[in-house]
């Protein structure tokens, strides 16, 4: 059994302000599943799928207190098709209620921003490589080793591993969508990760034994106070959390 990256999840306090801003930004569709707000793109149908059979989705989970002033370690990415297209995409996510967001950034060519609840994104220049993923470019994680990272992450998931060097990689599943990438920075884990990967197996059952292969490789259990669930918490060789999801 594989598993591939499923959604990404999104701590809020009000999930359903931020899985709606989301929605919009993307231009995908919100849905309400109780707890959590799940945000993909709309099928044929007009409704969603879950999990999407391409994409990444977001999984909008609420919790009780709001984001510190510490940078996530993990962020997306938005792609964008011309200059044109960027800028008016930032004014439209500006008036959403984005705001823009200074985390060092110096001169770039991209404009970073930060959700109604201050978790910080980028909207990227157009770019050849991200012409095909979608409105979702790819998700980013801050790390020390990006070698390392590769490593990890390559074995742990179906998705393939692009070129590796000591400032980053990337990986990218076989059927397109958006890019995970591994960014080299000296930010250090600090407090909780309010976003992370969601992981799910490709068939149902042997999510346990996908758990333990991910020990194998390096990850480790996780308690964030989860309880009993149906999913397993780990974090990856340098803390970032993830979980193993099971297919119903």
């Amino acid at each position: 059994m594989v598993l591939r990256p499923a959604q990404v999840n999104i701590k809020a306090v009000d999930p359903t302000a931020v899985g709606e801003f989301w929605a919009a930004a993307l231009g995908w569709q919100a849905h309400d599943a109780g707890v959590t707000v799940y945000v993909a793109p709309r099928n044929a149908s007009g409704g969603i799928v879950w999990p999407d059979p391409v994409t990444v989705g977001i999984d909008v989970v609420p919790v009780p207190a709001g984001k510190t002033a510490v940078k996530n370690r993990t962020h997306l990415d938005l792609a964008t098709r011309s200059a044109a297209h960027r800028a008016e995409l930032v004014d439209r996510l500006l008036a959403l209620g984005a705001t823009h967001a200074d985390v060092g950034q110096g001169e770039v060519p991209w404009t970073v921003l930060a959700d109604p609840e201050g978790n910080e994104f980028c909207v990227l220049e157009p770019c050849d490589g991200r012409k095909d993923t979608g409105p979702l470019a790819a998700v980013v994680v801050d790390c020390a080793e990006p070698r390392a990272m590769a490593r990890f992450w390559g074995a742990a998931i179906d998705w393939t591993v692009g070129e590796v060097t000591d400032a980053g990689t990337s990986l990218r599943s076989p059927r397109g969508g958006p890019y995970l990438r591994f960014v080299r920075t000296s930010d250090g884990r600090t407090a909780p990760d309010r976003v992370h990967l969601d992981l799910l197996p490709r068939a149902s059952g042997g999510e346990a034994a996908e758990a333990d292969r991910l020990r194998g490789l390096g990850a480790t259990d996780l308690d964030i106070g989860q309880g009993d669930v149906s999913w397993t918490c780990l974090a990856d060789p340098e803390g970032h959390e993830f979980c193993v999801l099971a297919l119903p």
